[in-house]
């Protein structure tokens, strides 16, 4: 299939069906909620650091990026705290600031009008260590009844959903790195079978002693000390990445639903494909073709690319040759604030489609932080140093990419309220 004719030749389409994103919601490394956050990411200040949850010392890898600053007991009622893990308390905070952000009250829907999607990778690794530690030293009547959810990937789309009421079609979704994106996929096939609010994105959290082996069994870690040189996307001296938790969830809301109430708009959510590496070989940029066309967009109109940025010279130099070969070598904008964060799992992606939706906004590409430049055999127009105004051509729409560990590709395309 020839995909890359698909996309040049993609018509020109009605695009009243693509779904608009009017909250955010984020907690990461370097900033608590969206305001924070963002702040933190234009002025390239990262949240990498030594792990501080836990006792890394024993360990081959030290760094992690941890959201600071989050006291689970001003988020989440004392009922609710010895029922969550780390990861859903993280997730219902994030929630409740897209709602809020959005000034959407689902209350007022209609029943089963709206719904939440999540992504997760890991579930409540934590709560399970914890439970797990209890069985084998005290024994099975001490491991709480409420290990049988608080571990589940689902879990943190079920308590959203109790909180605010969100009983319309809902889901998880477990795409490692990748899930964001696909989460945002799903819920936008739900807004367009009838839905009218959905709740969507990833966020994980798996820094204890049993998330670090899990970590580390799977690969790719850096096992550098200095945080300024440890997680370093496309450059030539690039280790590993960094682990990190948090992510972000966005508020999906029809067009049609947005205007009826006269919410304010980030952007829309105009194009996603996903493809696999069933046979080892890379289908990146297969994903990142047939998104444009579901878009309706020409390689020649997207003005900021959102990286994957594995942080490993063979991953890295596979991303750029996919990017190089749509856009041509430094023939579009390439960003991976994640450098700021660390990769995130489930919540990487969609910590990204923030990014790239604030981007549009203020008309300025966040920087890569720790890469000064590109590897040669990289050809990418990699924004370092500082953030870059968009200058004379406006900031429209954007591409980010996602790989999820085991061969998940997805990609989506943003464009800004007015495009």
């Amino acid at each position: 299939m020839n995909t890359a004719v698909a996309v040049a030749d993609a018509p020109a389409v009605s695009r009243t069906a693509d779904p608009v994103v009017t909250g955010i919601g984020v907690a990461a490394p370097n900033g608590l909620g969206t305001a924070a956050w963002w702040t933190a990411v234009l002025r390239g200040e990262s949240g990498i650091r030594p792990v501080g949850r836990f006792d890394a010392s024993g360990y081959p890898a030290k760094l992690a990026g941890e959201v600071p600053g989050f006291v689970d007991a001003e988020h989440v009622s004392s009922r609710l705290l010895p029922q969550t893990d780390r990861v859903t308390r993280l997730s219902l905070a994030a929630a409740k600031e897209a709602l809020d952000d959005a000034g959407a009250d689902p209350a007022q829907l209609p029943d089963y009008a709206a719904g939440v999607v999540t992504a997760n990778s890991f579930g409540g690794f934590d709560f399970g260590q914890q439970e797990l530690q209890a069985l084998w030293s005290k024994g099975g009547q001490h491991v709480s009844a409420y290990q049988s959810f608080a571990w589940f990937y689902a879990v943190n789309s079920g308590q959203i959903s109790i909180r605010h009421g969100l009983r319309g079609a809902s889901g998880v979704i477990v795409s490692e790195q990748a899930g964001g994106l696909d989460a945002m996929a799903h819920a936008r096939r739900q807004l367009r079978k009838g839905a009218r609010l959905v709740v969507t994105g990833g966020l994980d959290s798996a820094l204890c002693p049993w998330g670090w082996a899990a970590y580390l069994a799977g690969g790719g870690l850096t096992e550098r000390d200095d945080p300024a040189r440890a997680y370093l996307p496309f450059d030539e001296d690039a280790s590993g990445h960094v682990a990190g938790e948090g992510g972000a969830l966005l508020v999906l809301e029809s067009a049609e639903e947005a205007r009826r109430r006269g919410a304010r708009v980030y952007g829309r959510l105009a194009g996603h494909a996903a493809t696999f590496d069933a046979d080892g070989t890379s289908r990146l940029g297969a994903a990142a073709e047939l998104a444009l066309a579901d878009a309706g967009v020409r390689p020649d109109e997207v003005d900021v690319v959102f990286a994957d940025a594995a942080g490993e010279r063979g991953a890295d130099r596979t991303e750029a040759a996919a990017i190089a070969a749509l856009f041509g070598p430094h023939g579009v904008p390439v960003t991976a604030p994640k450098s700021m964060t660390g990769r995130l799992a489930a919540g990487g992606a969609s910590l990204d489609v923030a990014a790239a939706l604030l981007a549009l906004r203020d008309q300025v590409v966040p920087p890569t932080t720790g890469t000064s430049a590109p590897a040669a055999d990289c050809p990418l127009d990699l924004v370092t140093g500082a953030a870059r105004p968009a200058g004379d051509r406006p900031l429209r729409t954007a591409l980010v990419l996602a790989r999820g560990h085991g061969g998940f590709n997805s990609a989506v395309v943003v464009r800004g309220a007015d495009a």
